[in-house]
């Protein structure tokens, strides 16, 4: 091949580049010393409401502020809004006005897991159980055999609220969902995939010693309610008033021998949540009021009222909207956001359910997916060729590590985000997210050089 030839290829062609190739090394240590603090949060938040309680906390010793309707705020305000303890938007003041609009992050907080039945413990044959109702699209028998901890909220009668943490310390506790030995599962190995583990078999095991005391019956149970009792104060019936959410017990750690990526549990979706808060959290003099929201109910279709089918983002935006005696609608109407979610990592091991040309790859940066859905195009957002056309030009100019990517062949799955939903108010909308292998898995795997890309992504609309 000639050299003018090659030239010309550079100049014309499209290739996503290996920012492990491409980046200097100082920036290289910048991501590796941001995935730092990134794995730090996610040890410590497994819920969404550990984290909203984290980033409240991050957004106040920043100089946040709870936000009151009908104030009116200076340029350089910074305010907050939490939504019932599940979902928090973070909003700084641009120094231009509302009537151009807002810049909105928005990333899901909420992962696939475990939730307790309302009425869940019982006992058989002097086993004391959980039963469980899985939360979001899971491969069931990845939820088997491996270490669960304990988390959420139990609100006993007359409000007071007692806070669960059960399995993340050392010397804590721990839970399982039990399987059956390979020489006995002759039967169960004839099912398909999906039923290898029913999700009536999700039951969490929590104890086998019984009540020493007279002839009762379910003294195990007993004797677990007991202990409970003994520690919270509560009784079965409390039960009734709790959200508790069985989630993986495994620490977050560096993958591979390079420490090149990170392996957790919930990467899905607060590997975007984490680096669209610090952004915010950073932006102190914004041209655009920037808004960033954290929302709950993703995986499961953004539902009920702390989820982004509901109108708390419309009505928040009203409120601002009114500081100028604007219309909401006028706001929404001239703003732009990136939904801030992940999309499925290229993985040479299954590699047919992907088209390799128009597919995200681990190290190639924050992943721009013009839309989601399934089967032509069904449930998605497809943002315009004219938002595409500024996204480039943002990313480009500000030299962030960026590709683009479906989430799969044409016809062999999708998925969707909360993009459509904001779509739906009249907001310009793309969805831009980190590539994550084991999706939904309960430990799933990202690379550090693509964390730190969407960090710099997200800074890079607030900025532009």
């Amino acid at each position: 091949m000639s050299e003018n030839a090659k030239e010309l290829k550079k100049a014309l062609f499209y290739n996503s580049e290996n920012g492990a190739e491409t980046m200097e090394d100082g920036e290289i240590r910048e991501a590796d010393s941001f995935c730092a603090g990134y794995m730090d949060f996610l040890n410590r938040c497994r819920t969404e409401r550990e984290a909203v309680a984290y980033f409240e906390k991050k957004a106040r010793e920043a100089g946040f502020t709870p936000f009151i309707a009908g104030e009116k705020y200076a340029p350089g305000s910074r305010v907050y809004y939490n939504n019932r303890g599940k979902a928090i938007i973070l909003v700084t003041i641009g120094r231009r006005s509302l009537r151009e609009g807002v810049r909105i992050n928005a990333a899901h907080i909420d992962s696939p897991r475990l939730d307790l039945k309302p009425n869940p413990m019982y006992e058989d044959t002097e086993l004391a159980l959980f039963k469980t109702h899985y939360y979001g699209g899971i491969k069931k028998y990845q939820w088997t055999a491996i270490p669960l901890s304990l988390h959420g909220v139990i609100v006993k009668k007359g409000g007071e609220k007692v806070i669960v943490n059960i399995g993340e310390d050392a010397g804590d506790p721990r839970f399982v969902v039990t399987d059956l030995l390979p020489h006995l599962a002759d039967e169960q190995m004839k099912r398909t995939a999906p039923q290898i583990i029913r999700g009536e078999e999700l039951n969490i095991l929590i104890g086998s010693r019984p009540f020493k005391c007279d002839d009762e019956s379910e003294k195990v149970k007993l004797n677990i309610l007991k202990l409970l009792n003994e520690k919270y104060g509560i009784i079965e019936k409390d039960f009734l008033s709790a959200e508790l959410t069985l989630v993986p017990a495994m620490p977050v750690c560096d993958i591979g021998f390079d420490r090149s990526m990170i392996g957790g549990y919930g990467h899905d979706d607060r590997v975007c949540a984490y680096p669209a808060a610090v952004a915010a959290l950073a932006a102190t003099d914004p041209e655009v009021t920037c808004v960033t929201v954290l929302t709950d109910k993703e995986e499961i279709g953004s539902e009920g009222n702390t989820g982004l089918k509901s109108a708390y983002l419309r009505y928040f935006i009203e409120d601002l909207a009114a500081m100028e005696g604007l219309a909401g609608r006028d706001v929404l109407a001239k703003s732009e956001c990136l939904s801030a979610d992940v999309n499925a990592a290229f993985d040479p091991t299954f590699p047919d359910v992907n088209e390799r040309r128009n597919a995200a790859y681990i190290n190639h940066g924050v992943c721009v997916t013009k839309y989601t859905g399934s089967r032509g195009k069904g449930g998605t957002n497809d943002a315009s060729a004219e938002f595409m056309g500024r996204v480039r030009t943002f990313l480009e100019d500000a030299d962030v590590l960026w590709q683009t990517g479906e989430l799969g062949k044409v016809d062999a799955g999708g998925g969707g985000t909360v993009a459509m939903y904001i779509a739906n108010l009249g907001v310009d909308v793309v969805d831009v997210g980190v590539p994550v292998l084991s999706m939904h898995a309960p430990f799933e795997v990202v690379s550090k050089l693509d964390v730190y890309a969407a960090y710099r992504a997200f800074s890079a609309f607030i900025a532009y």
